[in-house]
């Protein structure tokens, strides 16, 4: 068991009510402000999931109207509904921000912005915060989420998902700062998150659309802790470092004090913006045959067999499996590396709509499928590396091999240009009525820190408002 630091949730806690805007890098302004982009197009490309209109009936009848908008859409919910049926949203087609940066240059497995998101625009709403308030928010929760993340050492092969547990504390800081807490009732709102911590990937490893659950409980979690901490709950002392707290039972290998090393010095959170709708660990071979259709000029129609090399653990892993005939699940298509090459070898890409059951019963699919082979003979420390081998049927090969797949912004990031394309093309699938105000919600989303408060953005995703007249009176 690790030794215990008592004074690290005092120090995380600090940092999280104490830091102010002006506090912000211009650089850690412009991660937040790109993850927020992110985060919004990705929560619009998910009312076109296959169950989104289902879960959305569910969530309302946990109680409707209230304090905070669905994404995309003119009702609102409690702020709590809210924060989770948006992260759902946002997670549907894993398309969302990924892998938490911490001190040193270190990373890890993640996806925070699926419920940091979430959870500050809700609040942001239903409190009147500016927004500059909600970029500090935002900037501070996914600090603090990455660094927790990043000191636990999560292993995206233990059985765990992270996505809900230490999502739920990053959540709960976020909280107790945008509903006013002291430093005491936050602490017991962090162990409040605590109890309310959990998450398997044992969905993703079935196929299932429940996979996409934990991001969004740690998202509703965090905001009752909050709840229940002002109205007097209380929870255990030391809920970070103390026995039985987070660090002792849902991570491995971990290193508490460096979740403080150069707090308020440098802020972290996810560094990825993904260019493909996939896991993570397929966008390496997806990339290679994206590269192969793009890049090489080879269609999927000439291709007679190909291999797709990767390491051992991968394959063994949840994006090994072979895609199963006639399977039309989005999630089973989303972790599956046999899926989305043969989807890359068909468009050049990978993107939502790609990825809906019609799609997936494009007839095209199932014989590219038995043409593609999957091989785990790459080192296990190339874990983002993969090798495509393809024989043509004039007898040539074809050889790609992708190192380090595009997004990571510390070694691969994406354009500008790329990131504004990607979301309005988002948009345009999810939510096509909000087409024409594409420009608009990228401005007003990039420029948020400038905002009064978030009004002007909500209307502006709300498809039953006139934009026309929206427009005039930003103008007047």
């Amino acid at each position: 068991m690790q030794t215990r630091t008592p004074d690290l949730l005092d120090a995380l806690i600090d940092h999280a009510l104490g830091i102010q805007f002006t506090d912000l890098p211009t650089q850690t302004v412009h991660r937040v402000t790109q993850r927020l982009l992110d985060s919004v197009g990705a929560g619009l490309a998910g009312h076109q999931a296959d169950d989104a209109a289902t879960l959305r009936q569910a969530v309302t009848a946990w109680g409707d109207g209230g304090q905070a908008h669905v994404l995309g859409t003119d009702q609102k919910l409690p702020a709590a509904s809210a924060a989770f049926l948006n992260a759902v949203l946002i997670r549907s087609f894993d398309f969302e921000p990924v892998e938490a940066d911490g001190p040193g240059g270190k990373t890890v497995a993640a996806h925070i912005s699926g419920t940091t998101v979430p959870v500050v625009l809700a609040l942001g709403e239903s409190t009147g915060a500016s927004g500059a308030e909600v970029i500090t928010a935002l900037a501070v929760g996914d600090d603090l989420t990455a660094r927790l993340a990043v000191a636990g050492g999560f292993d995206v092969y233990s059985g765990q998902d992270n996505t809900g547990t230490v999502n739920a504390i990053g959540a709960s800081l976020i909280a107790s700062r945008m509903l006013g807490l002291d430093h005491e009732t936050t602490r017991h709102a962090v162990g409040i998150a605590l109890n309310q911590a959990a998450g398997t990937v044992a969905a993703i490893f079935d196929g299932e659309n429940g996979f996409k659950l934990p991001i969004a409980f740690a998202a509703r979690a965090g905001i009752t802790a909050v709840q229940l901490a002002q109205a007097g709950i209380r929870g255990p002392k030391d809920p970070l470092t103390g026995k039985h707290g987070y660090f002792e039972v849902f991570t491995t290998d971990p290193e508490p004090a460096f979740a403080v090393q150069g707090l308020g010095e440098s802020f972290h959170g996810d560094c990825t913006i993904k260019p493909f709708a996939s896991c993570r660990a397929a966008q390496p071979s997806l990339q290679a045959c994206a590269e192969l259709v793009t890049e090489h000029s080879v269609s999927a129609q000439e291709i007679e067999c190909l291999t797709v090399h990767v390491t051992e653990r991968t394959l063994s892993g949840f994006v090994g499996a072979r895609f199963g005939e006639g399977d039309t699940r989005t999630t089973a298509a989303l972790f599956s590396i046999h899926l989305t090459a043969a989807v890359a070898l068909l468009h050049g890409t990978v993107r939502p709509e790609h990825l809906t059951a019609q799609a997936l019963a494009d007839p095209r699919l199932p014989p590219l499928l038995g043409r593609i082979e999957i091989a785990g003979t790459l080192p296990n420390n190339q874990r983002l590396t993969a090798e495509v081998t393809a024989r043509l049927k004039d007898g040539s090969i074809k050889h790609v091999r992708v190192e380090h797949p595009n997004g990571n912004i510390l070694r691969t990031a994406l354009t500008e240009e790329a990131v504004d394309e990607k979301f309005t093309r988002n948009l345009g699938f999810g939510t096509p009525q909000l087409t024409e105000r594409s420009d608009a919600l990228r401005q007003q989303l990039k420029n948020l820190c400038a905002a009064p408060n978030l009004s002007e953005l909500f209307e502006t995703l709300d498809p039953t408002k006139n934009f026309t007249l929206i427009r005039q009176e930003q103008y007047s």
